[in-house]
């Protein structure tokens, strides 16, 4: 059997941590909609109350749950016409409204953060370990290096 290349190795390297961040990301949903299901709320709708960290606008909100504007509103929605949520005056900005969650909303955002903290996928690494894959991630998230076909195209 012959040793596989440099690249070969890559590859497979790539494929394999492109699996466990999958596999990951999959059990962090699945403990979010179970966590959300116990306490009366949809998997998006826990995502929101868990971002909402204090005043923003409708698009901060939607950049900080990875969705559309139009999303993030539906799901505003749903959060306004339990009482969780109110939309306020922006301070600056006439045509923008600040989301601001309500004393039932903090509650129950507490609440969550409670269930969403116990037993969570990453429970098992210490609050430095947290931060050093956090670090990992956004780094690897950052401009890729330069793609060799692009240059290849240049030349």
């Amino acid at each position: 059997m012959s040793e596989l290349s440099e690249l070969e190795r890559r590859a497979v390297a790539e494929r394999n941590l492109c699996g466990l961040v999958s596999g990951l990301a999959r059990q962090i949903e699945e403990q979010v909609r179970q966590r959300a299901t116990a306490l009366g709320l949809t998997g998006p709708q826990a995502v929101a109350l868990r971002e909402l960290t204090g005043p923003m606008t409708m698009r901060d909100l939607a950049e900080r749950m990875s969705c559309e504007p139009s999303n993030a509103t539906f799901i505003v929605d749903k959060l306004e016409k339990r009482g969780l949520v109110e939309r306020h005056a922006h301070p600056q900005d006439r045509r923008a409204k600040h989301l601001v969650l309500t004393a039932e909303g903090v509650e129950l955002r507490g609440r969550l953060l409670e269930l969403l903290t116990a037993r969570s996928p990453l429970a098992g690494l210490s609050p430095q370990e947290q931060d050093s894959l956090r670090d990992l991630l956004l780094r690897a998230a950052s401009d890729p290096a330069p793609d060799p076909a692009s240059a290849a195209d240049e030349r």
